[in-house]
């Protein structure tokens, strides 16, 4: 009795065929999900370059306003104001650079991006937050002391792989830039 019922188990003929469609699945799921989490990781690198590239050009636009001080190594954007000095910064508009950089529409305050179709969105920012350090006028003995700016944006992506199933991917970006006058 016992040897009836274990005999189906010791026959190998036609064992190969679901196994080999098993392990090919498997493969295709793997191979699917690194492609996703490539795809995540090079849309948040195009934002942080994109939100780089705005940020530079917000230091760079100050550059008229950075006091000359050149021979006391000051670097913070300062104007001579009678007998003193008031501080004088351009925030500019980081949101608008990124805007266009990036080809993104305002909605509801997202920025999005949306697919060729505009049935679906490739990702979306929201929640710029910068800070603007200004060097102080007085030299204070540390070398950090320079005109900088500091930045964050956060940003949701979809993940397409296994449909609704899994959440978007949501992180905070991150970037700084600086100013230091070579001459």
């Amino acid at each position: 009795m016992m040897n009836k019922l274990l005999e189906p188990l010791k026959n190998n003929r036609g064992n190969g065929y679901p196994l080999a469609v098993a392990i090919t699945l498997v493969l295709v799921m793997i191979f699917t999900g690194v492609s996703e989490y490539f795809r995540l990781v090079i849309v948040q690198q195009g934002v942080r370059n994109a939100m780089q590239d705005a940020v530079i050009s917000t230091v760079v636009e100050n550059y008229d306003d950075v006091y000359q001080g050149v021979r006391e190594g000051y670097s913070g954007g300062y104007k001579p104001m009678a007998e003193d000095f008031e501080e004088s910064i351009d925030y500019g508009d980081i949101y608008d650079k990124l805007d266009t950089v990036l080809g993104l529409t305002v909605d509801n305050g997202y920025h999005i991006k949306s697919t060729n179709d505009t049935a679906s969105e490739q990702f979306r920012i929201w929640n710029l937050n910068v800070n603007i350090k200004n060097a102080p006028i007085t030299r204070v003995d540390s070398e950090g002391d320079r005109f900088q700016i500091a930045s964050s944006v956060m940003l949701e992506v979809p993940v397409s792989f296994g449909g609704e199933l899994l959440p978007p991917m949501r992180i905070k970006v991150k970037n700084s830039a600086g100013y230091t006058p070579k001459f």
